[in-house]
């Protein structure tokens, strides 16, 4: 094979495996079936790539091929019911049973039905089964498009990169010395193209499920605007986090105060005001640790609780990376017209005061929140922006980067 093609192919790989991690960080955030779906379909196109190429420690060339024949029938059966259910047509579990079970006695019969013909034969049977799959998945796709479902459109798509791909390895494998290194290079553009619009069409299906089951958690108390635990829900966050936390460990808290959200609002008005507040609290989730706790306080604060720290220095080093993150400079829309959202901005970078706090479990919840949210406005005056109560001196300082680590 040509070194070209051997490039493109590798940034296929490439991209699985950038996919592959990108569902372990859905896993640890509790998606675990957009994590599940999506590595599955990840993993099984980069087998079925790697099969096809021949990058499979098999010798013979007929081997090869009813192996080729046989991954060829399992992916499609395999990927089309994935694609079904991703586009909504499988919701009704006695028509997911009967497709489950027309699928798999499809898959059977061509698998037994090959042994009975030579492996050119067989890989034949198989990629026409590809091609029923296929055209079935596209119908369904589209039908699901027209219903107005964006990841209809997505999938899609999807289906016609994976044609491309199948075509070409297909090609590949009846007639590997007739490939040269540009339908190489078509073949694995359309690859990589299958499987990040397969990704994000599941990432649409699924966002709209992991929303809707965060509002009916959390009720009226949502806040849809942080889309984080409310005020009122907050305290029963902290009153719950100190009931369950063991006698002998603390809990550490974290409040991160904006000091100039009220001017901005003020200046710029309320839509300017609720996009800040949306684009810190975003950026918040995206930093907290897993297993920890989040939640509005006040107007311009978050709470941030940890079970279990390991300490000032775990405690420290998340302090600054919230500092310095959420003051990133970022461009606010101040109209609420969403033909002018994209051309009324206006920069701005949020004033972070960071308080952090390790609660003994004796210490009363009201005390421990109001003593970091008091530590995070005085942390505005601090050059670290970061403040915490030092044990040795007893009283408010400031928690310097180099004391962070040390500690």
């Amino acid at each position: 094979m040509h070194t070209v093609a051997v490039a493109f192919w590798g940034a296929f790989f490439g991209t699985v495996s950038l996919l592959l991690v990108v569902a372990l960080i859905a896993f640890s955030r509790s998606a675990r079936r957009v994590a599940a779906t999506g590595s599955l379909s990840a993993l099984m196109s980069g087998l079925y790539v790697l099969v096809f190429l021949g990058w499979v420690p098999v010798a013979d060339p007929e081997v090869l091929m009813r192996l080729q024949a046989h991954m060829a029938a399992v992916c499609a059966a395999v990927l089309g019911l994935f694609l079904l259910w991703t586009v909504g047509e499988l919701r009704d579990p006695r028509r997911a049973a009967h497709a489950n079970a027309v699928m798999a006695a499809l898959l059977v019969t061509v698998l037994v039905a090959g042994w009975a013909l030579p492996p050119t034969g067989a890989l034949a049977l198989s990629t026409g089964m590809e091609a029923v799959v296929v055209a079935i998945c596209l119908a369904a796709s589209f039908g699901s498009a027209l219903r107005g479902a964006q990841f209809g459109w997505a999938a899609l798509g999807g289906l016609l990169c994976m044609s491309v791909t199948v075509a070409g390895l297909t090609r590949y494998a009846f007639e590997p010395e007739q490939v040269d290194w540009p339908l190489h290079a078509a073949t694995a553009l359309a690859a990589i193209a299958y499987v990040t619009t397969i990704a994000g069409a599941l990432w649409m299906r699924y966002s709209f499920l992991i929303a809707l089951r965060d509002a009916m958690k959390h009720g009226p108390t949502f806040d849809p605007v942080t889309r984080l635990r409310s005020r009122v829900e907050t305290d029963a966050m902290v009153g719950d986090a100190f009931l369950q936390a063991a006698r002998d460990r603390p809990l550490g808290v974290v409040v991160v105060s904006i000091a100039n959200l009220m001017a901005l609002e003020q200046l710029h008005g309320r839509s300017a005001y609720n996009h800040a507040l949306f684009i810190c609290a975003s950026r918040l989730r995206r930093l907290v640790p897993p297993g920890a706790e989040l939640g509005r306080l006040g107007e311009d604060a978050f709470l941030l609780l940890l079970r279990n720290p390991s300490g000032g220095h775990q405690m420290g080093d998340l302090a600054h990376l919230l500092a310095q993150r959420l003051a990133r400079p970022v461009s606010l829309g101040t109209s609420r017209d969403m033909k002018e959202l994209e051309d009324r901005r206006t920069e701005w970078v949020a004033d972070i005061g960071v308080g952090v706090l390790i609660a003994m479990p004796d210490m009363r919840p009201p005390v421990a929140v109001a003593g970091a949210r008091a530590m995070s406005r005085t942390a505005w005056s601090y050059v670290s922006r970061v403040a915490w109560y030092d044990e040795t001196s007893r009283q408010i300082t400031e928690l310097p980067l180099a004391a962070a680590g040390a500690r």
